[in-house]
């Protein structure tokens, strides 16, 4: 079922369905895990034949599968489903004026989310965010936040983990350390954070603690009173403060180290994700040649990626 000899990343696919090359690629380089977008979704019965084609090739039914769909802007989903008004800060607003209104909208939600995406053969929603939203938040998070109030974030968070879970669905609280500080898109620019420390942990990374996700995302960020170098992906200090302070002790993994916030090749980028400290490096474009560079140079899969991937089974089966 679960070998080996996966190598620690996570890559995305060009299509609707696999390509020779690609084929090949995973045959050869067999990465932990895939990403699905709205480029590879059209219909049901095409997406569930690209999710089997994949679990075929790793001959592994529980083979991870993530997604985006976190409701409002960033769905993949949209050809099935319309859940624009199902933002995070909709849900944020209804937990605020009624709370019991939102526990049972939130679970017909989740419900039929979860629904959807284990018809479609994907087993791992990259939700909840977790980032605590300001009035000068970049608009990248904005809504995709559940509130201001760091209570009200962490509480619908661990609602959303929890709700999942139970419909065996895993889940990844993004973006580590915390993202809502960032007055700059960091799929375009790196974002600089001038708040002390002591400030951030009883703020933003107070939010991500005593969560019972498996998996956490970076966020590509630059604490300039932490580290002045290294955005968190790059930083050994930071990632050392989310293993001890933050005491999140399961698998992270890295933002799209595609995007623009990380400033060296996708080589660099790789090799510095893992010396810092990450578990597994994200890459989403599909793009065949870069995916190479990635697979190159991540290893192979250690026994704690291997002990919690099987934790992962048990939510998941």
């Amino acid at each position: 079922m679960i070998n080996q000899n996966y190598r620690s990343f996570i890559c995305g696919v060009r299509g609707q369905k696999l390509l020779k090359n690609e084929i090949n690629f995973l045959k050869k380089y067999r990465p932990w895990g895939i990403i699905l977008f709205s480029r590879n979704i059209k219909s049901i019965k095409q997406t569930q034949k690209l999710t089997e084609s994949v679990k075929k090739i790793f001959k592994n039914k529980y083979y991870p599968i993530l997604i985006d769909e976190e409701g409002g802007r960033v769905t993949r989903l949209r050809n099935f489903i319309d859940s624009s008004i199902f933002t995070a800060k909709y849900f944020g607003d209804l937990f605020t004026k009624n709370p019991i209104k939102f526990k049972i909208y939130y679970n017909i939600y989740v419900k039929q989310i979860s629904y959807l995406l284990k018809t479609l053969g994907i087993n791992i929603n990259t939700v909840p965010v977790l980032d605590l939203r300001r009035n000068f938040t970049h608009k990248i998070i904005d809504d995709r936040s559940y509130s201001n109030k760091r209570y009200i974030v962490s509480k619908i968070g661990n609602t959303c983990i929890d709700e999942f879970h139970k419909n065996k669905i895993a889940t990844v609280i993004k973006h580590i350390p915390g993202h809502g500080l960032a007055k700059v898109d960091s799929h375009k620019n790196m974002p600089i954070i001038r708040n002390d420390f002591k400030y951030l942990l009883k703020n933003d990374f107070k939010i991500f603690t005593n969560k019972k996700s498996l998996f956490a995302m970076t966020g590509h960020l630059l604490f300039e009173k932490i580290d002045m170098n290294n955005t968190v992906t790059h930083s050994k200090t930071i990632i050392k403060i989310i293993r001890d302070n933050i005491r999140f002790k399961n698998i992270i993994i890295s933002d799209d180290i595609s995007m623009k916030a990380l400033k060296y090749s996708i080589k660099k980028n790789t090799r510095k994700s893992f010396t810092a400290g990450c578990n597994i490096v994200l890459h989403c474009n599909g793009r065949l040649g870069e995916m190479i560079k990635v697979a190159k140079n991540a290893p192979i899969i250690d026994n704690f990626i291997l002990k919690k991937t099987y934790q992962f089974i048990d939510i998941i089966s």
